[in-house]
Formats: C-alpha cells, sequence, structure tokens
C-alpha cells in the first residue's frame, strides 16, 4: 500500500469521486434531461422498449467485460452473432427451432474456441488475432447466405422473447439482466472471479503466485463468444431473421459501454455492474436522440465525446488512483460540520 505525503483537498476528492461514480452521474443527468426535452420519455413502456433494444448489445458487453477485465480486446463479436443467427434461424427447417437455436449458441462457443487458440496457443495478439477472426466469421455468413437474409420457419416461434416476463421487461432483458448480475457476483464473490483481476493486471505475476493465467485468458474467449452466440440466436429467433448484416458496429458501441461503466482497457480493473451502468446510460441517449430524430452520426458524435471525456478523467486523476473516495469519506468530507480535518485514512487501494 503507498501513502501519501499530501493529503487531497476536497476539491481533489470532489473530482476524484466524480470519476469514480461516473455512470451513476451521467446515467441520472441522461435521464433528467430526456425527461425535460422528450415527453413521455420515463414512461414504463418507453423505457422498457429502449431496454429491449439495449439487451443485445448488453449480452455482447457482458463478454467483453471479462475479455478487457482480462487485459485483451475481442472485436469479432459482431461477426460471431450474425453467424449464430443465421445457424439458428437458418437450420430451422432441417432440424427444428429448438436444436437449431442450441446450434447457433453451439456456434458462439466454437468461435470463442477458435478466438482463444489464436491468442493464447498461437500467442498472437488478441487485437489482430480477433480482428482476422472477425473478418473471417463475416465472410463466412456472406459466403453460406449468398449475402442475403435467411428466415425461419415460423414468425410467431420468437414472440415471446419480445413480450414482458418480469413486470414489463421483455424475456431478453431479463437474461440480460440475469447474466450480468451472475457475473458481478462471480467477479466479487468467488476467488475465480478475483484471479481474473489478477491476470488483467499482469498475468506473468499470477502466473507466477500459481494462478493458471493461460486457461483464464481462454476461457474469457470462450465466454466472449458464448455471449455474443446468445446475442445472435435471441436476435435472430426474435426476429426470425438471419442476416450477414447484423452487429456491423455492435461491437465499438458495447466496448463504448464497457469502458464508460469504469472497465480499463489495460485491464485488471472493471465492474459488471458499472457495464450495466455504462448499457443503461448508452441506452437512454439513443432512446432520447431518436424520439427528438437526432441524425445517427449526430449520436456517434455525443456517444464518442462522451467517452472521451470520461477517459480523460480517468487519465487525469490515475495518479491518485490511490485516495480513498468512498461516500462516507466524501459524505464527511463536505460535511456542515467538517471543520476542515483531513480524514485519517488518505490511501486505499481501489480494484
Amino acid at each position: 500500500m503507498n501513502t501519501s505525503s499530501v493529503a487531497p483537498n476536497g476539491w481533489t476528492l470532489a473530482l476524484l469521486g466524480l470519476v469514480r461514480y461516473r455512470v451513476i452521474v451521467i446515467l441520472v443527468a441522461t435521464l433528467v434531461i430526456a425527461a425535460t426535452f422528450v415527453p413521455g420519455f420515463l414512461e414504463i413502456r418507453t423505457l422498457s422498449l429502449g431496454l429491449d433494444r439495449a439487451a443485445t448489445m448488453g449480452l455482447i458487453a457482458i463478454g467483453l467485460t471479462v475479455v478487457l477485465i482480462a487485459g485483451q480486446l475481442d472485436l469479432s463479436g459482431g461477426a460471431i452473432l450474425a453467424l449464430s443467427s443465421i445457424a439458428a434461424v437458418g437450420l430451422q427447417g432441417e432440424l427444428g427451432q429448438v436444436p437449431a437455436a442450441l446450434v447457433g449458441l453451439g456456434v458462439g462457443l466454437a468461435a470463442g474456441c477458435f478466438n482463444g487458440l489464436l491468442v493464447v496457443v498461437f500467442r498472437i495478439n488478441s487485437l489482430v488475432a480477433t480482428l482476422a477472426s472477425m473478418l473471417l466469421f463475416r465472410a463466412i455468413c456472406h459466403l453460406i447466405t449468398d449475402s442475403r437474409p435467411v428466415s425461419g420457419i415460423d414468425p410467431f416461434f420468437g414472440i415471446p422473447l419480445t413480450q414482458p416476463l418480469v413486470w414489463t421487461l421483455s424475456a431478453r432483458v431479463t437474461v440480460f439482466l440475469v447474466l450480468i448480475l451472475l457475473l458481478h457476483l462471480w467477479l466479487t464473490r468467488f476467488v475465480a472471479g478475483r484471479n481474473l483481476f489478477a491476470v488483467g493486471s499482469n498475468a506473468t505475476s499470477a502466473a507466477a503466485s500459481g494462478i493458471r493465467s493461460r486457461w483464464y485468458l481462454f476461457g474469457a474467449f470462450v465466454f466472449s463468444g458464448l455471449m455474443a452466440g446468445v446475442a445472435g440466436v435471441t436476435l435472430g429467433v426474435a426476429s426470425n431473421t438471419g442476416s450477414p448484416v447484423f452487429g456491423d458496429t455492435i461491437v465499438l458501441t458495447a466496448i463504448a459501454a464497457v469502458v464508460i461503466g469504469g472497465t480499463r482497457l489495460e485491464g485488471g480493473i472493471g465492474s459488471a455492474l458499472g457495464t450495466l451502468g455504462g448499457i443503461l446510460t448508452l441506452a437512454s441517449l439513443t432512446t432520447a436522440m431518436e424520439y427528438q430524430s437526432v441524425p445517427a452520426y449526430v449520436q456517434d458524435i455525443v456517444t464518442g465525446v462522451t467517452l472521451l471525456l470520461l477517459i480523460l478523467l480517468d487519465r487525469l486523476t490515475h495518479s491518485k488512483r490511490g485516495v480513498d473516495v468512498s461516500l462516507t469519506t466524501l459524505a464527511r468530507r463536505f460535511s456542515p460540520t467538517n471543520t476542515g480535518s483531513q480524514p485519517k485514512e488518505t490511501e486505499r487501494t481501489i480494484a
């Protein structure tokens, strides 16, 4: 544990607190602004529709959270999504609907294993490896469909996925929320989850301490591929369509959501609940701007600027990452009864 000779002042604590809880701040600000300028934005139906649309990106983001915490990158999620949707829909006539959906999940799992082999066994940089696999998987999608969408045998089969299951949440939103909560529990309550952070911080040191780093890295890509498969199957079955162009830009948006949620591209730091906050923030921004008929390129500008500002704030405060900015400390520091004394504990390692 490092110690600081000079305790941070109130404004420094406020800035660090803003950075740490940035997802909550941005989400609340987005909801307030959207509710002010978009009539009916906070209605349950509007929010439910926005969540349902964001569920597919959310499933991709779950897998990316694990990969980024491990210090790697996976660009192939969108192509795996498209390939899985084509398998889940295009094979319905030969296998039946449920077996075809299972094949779609298997496609995602196999694609994740392929990425894991490239990175772990052949030691190819994850950016290069998944970029190559993305191009390969996308080309296979166009090859087997002749660049045309495929349709299922029953357009009503996937309707239950978009219907309310819990309260007003659709089935696929419920699946997304359950999976991200399970990931949160795994990352925070299980030794294996905590080991993943160690691998992302320094895989060599983690291996030296007895952690099987290579297996964790391989498992991260397998999990990411499976989540992309789940996203592709749910999207394909719900729309009764499999298309080679599905998920063209979804990975970039999902990475933005994960980074907005506090997961660092360098690895070792991240949060499943932060990813959930990032997904909700982007979903709120997108829904509000679409209701106001804002062009897609302007939406991309807003997302990009938001992401850049958050990364800049994170870098500016990186040197003070160990400062205690818990809610208790912030409340004590800015309490009216505070006489100017500094908190006794000025340093804490934040994972």
